[in-house]
């Protein structure tokens, strides 16, 4: 079994078209064709999915709770869990440089890599819907058993802005520095400054307000780490 077949097995499904594949596991470092444009589609297909597994299974629950609900199954902390169950980081063609640094270890990378690989199944199934969602109700069984709505479920920007307002800090002021790509896979980088930090941190997405969500997380964690330092 090579290394195609052996992610495959890991995920369950074999590609008809294996370029797909190959194209959803090139990090941009690797040079073209790389898979973004495949995960700014698997981005796309995978909120859809979750989002009517959602709404199906809670009949009763307003929309403020449903998004809660969807951001925590399809953020980056999430997706990149599911690389691991998947061993995607030993998949991935990377650049010299980027396999150097850890790239293939990266949440941020193994997400996008996540999202690529359910674009690339979406083109493969001829854009058959059902077949990605009976795949992903798979890869997400146990967190659609277990999830629930309420508090828990707070995006990292509610989380993060609370945690400022209950120390009586300003919210955090979030801006795009950068957007690069093409018009249809476009990647935004987005700073976010809060008064606890005297550094400006940074997150990418493929929107603004997913690249807001990935700086704010990753304010989170610096806090955490901070606070944990002074006890």
């Amino acid at each position: 079994m090579n290394q195609l077949e052996k992610y495959e097995d890991s995920i369950g499904y074999s590609f008809r078209d294996r370029s797909l594949l190959v194209r959803a596991l090139t990090h941009r470092s690797a040079g073209a064709p790389h898979n973004e444009r495949l995960e700014f589609l698997g981005d796309a297909v995978l909120e859809l999915v979750i989002s009517g597994f959602l709404f199906d299974r809670f009949g009763n629950v307003d929309e403020g709770d449903l998004s809660r609900m969807r951001s925590t199954l399809v953020r980056e902390t999430t997706l990149a869990e599911i690389a691991h169950s998947f061993s995607l980081g030993d998949y991935l063609n990377m650049g010299p440089g980027e396999q150097r640094s850890g790239g293939f270890r990266r949440d941020s990378i193994l997400a996008d890599a996540v999202e690529a690989t359910i674009g690339a199944i979406y083109l493969d199934t001829g854009e058959q819907l059902e077949t990605v969602r009976d795949l992903l109700g798979k890869w997400f069984s146990e967190r659609l058993k277990t999830i629930r709505p309420g508090i828990g479920q707070k995006d990292p920007k509610t989380r993060l802005q609370e945690y400022l307002q209950a120390r009586e800090f300003h919210v955090p002021v979030y801006a795009v520095v950068d957007v690069s790509g093409q018009q249809n896979s476009q990647v935004f980088k987005v700073s976010c400054s809060v008064e606890p930090l005297s550094q400006i941190v940074f997150g990418t997405g493929t929107s603004k307000r997913r690249a807001e969500q990935d700086a704010a997380e990753h304010v989170l964690e610096i806090l955490r780490k901070s606070n944990g330092n002074r006890k």
